[in-house]
């Protein structure tokens, strides 16, 4: 699978690939907000009551979820997209910055456990043309 590695993506919609086990296998497709500038990164997800697919913020080492509605997963990735650690956190937590962490993969609590996403897995984001 190719690894789309640039560090900057414009705000706006996209794709998270996430590979499925098996030689034949063709990745999970999930919808994928991408929240890169300042002010995207700072919203987040407060407001909001629910999520179809991921939010990426970019760059992030750390999250909170002071305002926000729903119970989250996160998955911290690294400069590779490899997924360092996932969490679930409920709202109202402060979640430690993850050394060597870049970017942080957000969604509904239960998602990523769905998509088998889990430490070591490599995923690729692809932003809407």
């Amino acid at each position: 699978m190719a690894t789309v590695r640039r560090e900057r993506w414009p705000d706006g919609g996209g794709t998270l690939r996430v590979p499925v086990p098996g030689d034949d296998a063709e990745d999970l497709r999930v919808p994928l907000e991408f929240a890169t500038s300042y002010r995207a990164r700072t919203r987040g997800l407060l407001g909001r009551d629910s999520l179809t697919g991921a939010m990426l913020l970019s760059p992030a080492s750390g999250v909170h979820t002071f305002g926000m509605r729903m119970p989250i997963d996160v998955a911290y990735l690294d400069r590779t997209l490899r997924v360092l650690a996932v969490r679930t956190m409920r709202p109202n937590r402060l979640g430690l910055p993850r050394p060597r962490a870049r970017h942080v993969l957000e969604a509904e609590a239960g998602a990523m456990a769905g998509w088998d996403l889990r430490a070591g897995v490599r995923v690729s984001v692809h932003p809407d043309a």
